[in-house]
């Protein structure tokens, strides 16, 4: 299995444990929430350059929940 499998895999899991705990969807914001600030925590740890790539990230990641408000797909 890849990395990126792996990381999926977690993630799957991480996603089925937050459903079980909380089966409100508006409850999950609080975990997404709490993973971003750690991804923003290690790119802040790991240099200016993952700090700025972190925060174009959140930049695509507006772009993509506006599209799948509008479309209704993850593309």
């Amino acid at each position: 299995m890849s990395k990126d499998d792996d990381i999926r895999e977690i993630l799957n899991e991480a996603a089925e444990e937050i459903v079980q705990a909380q089966s409100n969807a508006r409850s999950w914001l609080s975990w997404m929430v709490y993973l971003l600030a750690r991804l923003e925590e290690q790119a802040t740890l790991a240099g200016h350059a993952d700090r700025e790539t972190y925060l174009e990230m959140l930049s695509a990641l507006r772009d993509a929940i506006r599209n799948r408000t509008r479309t209704g797909g993850w593309n």
